[in-house]
């Protein structure tokens, strides 16, 4: 993976204020910094590495809808909530299984990260579920849809 470099006239669009930051010194940025990004090292970016985000597959989704307003209530992002507390079960049952079956109890992430590339978009089971032929019990084949 190649090292993306910016300089002050290549930085990208974002949320910031991208005049307002250009025409500060070094000195005004690292006063209005956050505190736990004082006195970096040097080279503290220089080993850093791009994680590619997971692919998530768009779904349907049932849910009550006392659980739904549960997590609207909590503002942006609900969904994002909703899959971190579907994640945080599934690795406790891995954990709980794995217990049973006496191995170790640690979850590694490559056992819970998808198989697939992140960046290749992966068909979805129920597409490929209705691309399959169904045999009635007279034997002959109808495609399911």
């Amino acid at each position: 993976m190649a090292t993306v470099r910016y300089t002050r006239d290549t930085l990208p669009p974002g949320r910031m204020d991208r005049k307002r930051l250009l025409s500060m010194t070094e000195e005004e940025i690292m006063r209005t910094s956050p505190p736990e990004l004082a006195n970096l090292p040097d080279d503290f970016w220089d080993n850093a590495v791009v994680v590619e985000p997971i692919f998530k597959e768009p779904i349907s989704l049932r849910v009550d809808e006392d659980v739904l307003a549960w997590f609207r209530k909590g503002g942006p992002r609900y969904q994002s909530r909703m899959n971190a507390v579907l994640r945080s079960y599934m690795k406790e049952t891995i954990k709980r299984s794995r217990s049973k079956q006496r191995q170790p109890s640690r979850v590694s992430e490559k056992e819970i990260q998808p198989a697939y590339s992140p960046r290749k978009s992966k068909p979805s089971p129920y597409a490929a579920r209705l691309r399959k032929s169904k045999t009635r019990k007279n034997g002959a084949k109808t495609r399911m849809r």
